[in-house]
C-alpha cells in the first residue's frame, strides 16, 4: 500500500483520538527555555496543495479500511475486529493505515492540525485546508490546532470568525505564565498583554480556547507572582479551558542548563501544589473549566468549572495536605508508578501496604533517594 501522509511529533493529550494533519513543520519561535520538542529543527510552512494531498491520501486510506470492513462482513464499520486486522498485517498495512484505523475505531470525528502554530498560515490558506478536510471527511465535527498568543494577537476577530465558519472549533495556546518577568526569563517571546489580546479575540469569535499553564515554572523565585499574575490574565480572557502541565525539567533544554548553573531553582512537588492552590484562589469572574489531565500533575482529579466548583477544588488540595506525611509520600509514589489516579485510591489496602513497604525501605536506607527516583519516574512520561 503506497498511500501515505505526513504527521508531526506533537499533539495535546486531549487530542489522542484525533487524526493528525501536518500544516506546518516544527515551531516558528522555538526559543522557549523549557521546551525540547523542536530543538535544532527548522520551521517551515507547508504548501496548501501539499497539505490537501495529504488529506486526500488519508481519505483514500480510510476508504480502503472501510472496504476491508465490507469484505469481512462488518458493513463498513471499523470495529475492534477491523482495527486488529489492519494492525496485525504489517506486511500489507503501514503506520499510516494503522493511524487511520485507530482514528476510525474511535469514531473518526476529530482532527488536530500540527505542528506548534498552524494559525501562522494566512487565514485564506487555512480556510482552504479546513474546507478540504470537511469535504473529505464529512463525519468530522471538531477541528483543533495549536497557536501562539503573539500569532493570535495579530489576527482579527473577523479572521477567527472565518476560521470558525470553515470548521476550526478549538485553539490550544501554551500561555505557560502571565507574569512578564518570567515570560522574559523563559524566552517565551510573548507578553501578558499579548496573551490577553490574542485570547480575547479567539473567545470573541466563538472558538473554544484552551490555555495551558505550567505550575512550578517560576521556581522558588517567582512562585507567588507566577500564580497571581497568571490568574489575572486568565480572568481577563475567560477561556473555555485551562489545562495544568506541572513543570518537569528535562535535559537538552536551556532551563536545564539554567538549573545546573544555579540560575533557576525548581519547586518541590508539594510546593507546586501549594502554588496551584494560590492560582485557583485568584481565579474570579470566569466560567472556565480547569483540567489536570496530565500524568505530571500530582492530583489528576483536580478538575471543575468556575465559579461553582472552586471551593471543591480548593478542598481537594486541602484534603491532600491534611494527610499524614507518610500517606502523602505513599500517594506520590503510587501516582508516579501509575497505580493511583485519585486520593480515594489510598483506600485500596493491598496496594497501600505494598507501597508503604517500599517507602519504609527508602526511609531506612537512603531517604533522599526516593525523591530522585520519583523524578526519574516522572521523566519516563515525557
Amino acid at each position: 500500500m503506497a498511500f501515505s501522509f505526513e504527521q508531526g511529533p506533537i499533539r495535546p493529550p486531549s487530542e489522542h483520538r484525533s487524526l493528525l494533519i501536518r500544516v506546518t513543520r516544527n515551531c516558528p519561535w522555538n526559543k522557549c527555555a523549557f521546551c525540547h520538542s523542536y530543538r535544532n529543527a527548522q520551521f517551515a510552512l507547508r504548501y496548501v496543495e501539499e497539505v490537501k494531498q495529504d488529506i486526500q491520501a488519508a481519505g483514500q486510506i480510510a476508504d480502503e479500511i472501510r472496504a476491508l470492513s465490507w469484505k469481512l462482513g462488518e458493513g463498513g464499520h471499523v470495529n475492534e475486529r477491523i482495527a486488529n486486522a489492519v494492525w496485525q498485517q504489517n506486511e500489507r498495512y503501514n503506520d499510516h493505515f494503522r493511524s487511520i484505523a485507530a482514528w476510525l475505531y474511535y469514531g473518526g470525528e476529530s482532527v488536530f492540525l500540527q505542528d506548534a502554530d498552524s494559525l501562522i498560515l494566512k487565514t485564506k490558506d487555512l480556510v482552504e485546508i479546513l474546507s478540504c478536510l470537511r469535504t473529505t471527511f464529512p463525519s468530522v465535527g471538531r477541528i483543533t490546532s495549536y497557536c501562539r498568543s503573539k500569532t493570535a494577537a495579530r489576527k482579527s476577530v473577523e479572521d477567527f470568525r472565518l476560521l470558525r465558519d470553515a470548521g476550526l472549533s478549538r485553539i490550544h495556546i501554551g500561555m505557560e505564565s502571565g507574569y512578564d518577568p518570567l515570560l522574559k526569563f523563559i524566552r517565551k517571546g510573548t507578553t501578558a498583554a499579548e496573551h490577553i489580546e490574542g485570547g480575547r479575540r479567539i473567545v470573541a469569535a466563538g472558538i473554544s480556547l484552551s490555555e495551558y499553564v505550567i505550575p512550578g515554572l517560576g521556581g522558588t523565585r517567582w512562585s507567588r507572582e507566577h500564580a497571581q499574575e497568571t490568574a489575572r490574565v486568565i480572568n481577563q480572557i475567560n477561556p473555555e479551558f485551562v489545562r495544568l502541565r506541572s513543570l518537569h525539567i528535562v535535559r537538552d533544554t536551556d532551563l536545564y542548563d539554567m538549573m545546573q548553573n544555579g540560575e533557576f531553582t525548581p519547586l518541590g512537588e508539594e510546593a507546586v501544589l501549594h502554588e496551584i492552590r494560590r492560582f485557583i484562589e485568584c481565579l474570579e469572574g470566569i466560567e472556565t473549566t480547569l483540567v489536570s489531565d496530565h500524568i505530571l500533575n500530582l492530583l489528576e482529579e483536580l478538575e471543575g468549572t468556575f465559579p461553582a466548583d472552586k471551593e471543591k477544588m480548593l478542598s481537594l488540595i486541602d484534603r491532600y495536605f491534611a494527610l499524614p506525611l507518610q500517606d502523602r509520600i505513599i500517594f506520590r509514589l503510587g501516582r508516579r508508578k501509575g497505580l493511583y489516579r485519585s486520593l480515594d485510591d489510598l483506600d485500596d489496602r493491598q496496594t497501600y501496604l505494598r507501597l508503604k513497604q517500599i517507602v519504609n525501605e527508602y526511609v531506612s536506607k537512603e531517604p533522599e533517594q526516593l525523591d530522585r527516583d520519583l523524578r526519574r519516574l516522572m521523566h519516563s512520561y515525557i
